[in-house]
């Protein structure tokens, strides 16, 4: 799935008219044995931040140039090609190439001390931070509109892996597979169902400034740009469970074909995993007009 969705990203990038090859941007030399010393798992993880900062830098390039590439969700596999394709330049151009080289020097310390592929699961300690296990399911109550009636807005966890967590959602507006990362931003969502992505990072602390995009899943004529400050944090008792929470006030555009508007809103997200507990959003537009709050969690069957 990592190389498709790269595969497409590329694409997406040259039919955007923005495309250089990839080979302008060198890695800048990065030394294996500077990672001699530390543990797999160690090396593993700091693959994993590497690469989510080469995220983070072409998804500044993808704003700047308002290509609306990024938004695809690769998530921690990354397409280096692909990256290298946005025409970075200056200081972005400069950090992608250091974060290469550290990157494959990386692997190739991982490969000397013949580390084996890192397990697909979490750390213990991410882990114990969980609230929320596989198999419980999250129930939500969702209003879409100030007159519409309340509704049931349902996520079955289904899976933990080391990244990403999976859900199965049932909702009356979208149903099907919902799978984010463990800071809250959705990779995949059913058609129709509103999605946040690029927006959550890892730690979030008090006086946070976030951006990213948010748009209704598989309705390329609904999207927008939301920017966010953690206003915030500390423990919020919800469901009977105690998270760490952090909350963000959320403004930005969102448009639905020629017609665009403002969108303000509120969202609580737990820090630990990025399970969302509350999402209040307001705008002229009815598809990016929700209350979404976290009621309950049902065991698993």
């Amino acid at each position: 799935p990592a190389s498709r969705a790269g595969a497409a990203l590329l694409a997406l990038v040259l039919l955007a008219g923005c495309a250089s090859r990839s080979t302008e941007i060198r890695p800048a030399a990065a030394d294996p044995s500077d990672f001699e010393r530390w543990s797999c798992a160690r090396i593993h993880d700091e693959i994993d931040t590497v690469q989510q900062r080469a995220v983070d830098v072409a998804w500044a390039v993808d704003q700047r140039y308002g290509q609306h590439v990024v938004a695809l969700g690769v998530g921690l596999s990354v397409f280096w090609p692909a990256l290298l394709a946005m025409r970075p330049d200056g200081a972005e151009a400069a950090e992608l190439a250091l974060l290469k080289g550290r990157y494959e020097a990386l692997h190739e310390a991982a490969r000397r001390k013949l580390c084996p592929q890192p397990p697909d699961v979490p750390t213990p300690e991410r882990m114990a931070a969980m609230k929320v296990l596989p198999g419980e399911v999250l129930v939500y109550e969702e209003r879409r509109g100030v007159r519409d009636p309340l509704a049931t807005w349902v996520l079955k966890f289904t899976a933990l892996r080391r990244n990403e967590a999976e859900f199965v959602l049932r909702s009356d507006a979208a149903s099907g597979a919902w799978r984010q990362d463990l800071s809250g931003n959705v990779i995949e969502a059913p058609p129709g169902a509103l999605q946040w992505q690029r927006l959550l990072k890892r730690p979030l602390a008090l006086g946070d400034v976030l951006a990213g995009e948010i748009a209704v899943a598989g309705e390329a004529e609904r999207r927008g740009r939301l920017r966010g400050q953690v206003v915030a944090v500390g423990p919020q008792r919800i469901a009977e469970r105690v998270f760490d929470a952090a909350v963000i006030e959320l403004y930005g555009d969102v448009s639905e074909g020629e017609t665009s508007t403002r969108l303000e809103g509120t969202m609580a997200v737990d820090r630990a995993a990025g399970v969302l507990l509350r999402l209040d959003l307001d705008a002229a537009i009815a598809r990016f007009t929700l209350q979404r709050r976290l009621m309950r969690i049902e065991p698993a069957s």
